[in-house]
């Protein structure tokens, strides 16, 4: 079993920024892509952004230049740094861990972020 917890998000006006964490606790094992997605009210999940244990990322198109996802593996810890802010933005965002080796994959409770125009 993997945990995780995120925090930081809240309300910015656009343009603003705002920087997203997720800390990972439990069983956690070499090989694994840790990510963003979001979803916003009346729409599915998508993808927002990943990163594997050995640091290849992975965006979704529009966050391409304006959002960057890193990880502290020593700390079990994934950042979103998330810059230029859009109204289309807004969104509960949530992490996500899931294990090459058989599939298994964790959720994070999400934390809300809205964007004001």
């Amino acid at each position: 079993q993997v945990q995780l917890v995120e925090s930081g998000g809240g309300l910015v006006q656009t343009g603003g920024s705002l920087r997203l964490s997720c800390a990972a606790s439990g069983r956690i094992r070499s090989g694994n892509v840790m990510g963003w997605y979001r979803q916003a009210p009346g729409k599915q999940r998508e993808l927002v952004a990943t990163i594997t244990s050995g640091g290849s990322t992975n965006y979704a198109d529009s966050v391409k230049g304006r959002f960057t996802i890193s990880r502290e593996n020593a700390k079990n810890t994934v950042l979103l740094q998330m810059n230029s802010l859009k109204p289309e933005d807004t969104a509960v965002y949530y992490c996500n861990y899931k294990q090459l080796t058989n599939l298994y994959k964790s959720w994070g409770q999400g934390t809300q972020v809205t964007v004001s125009s």
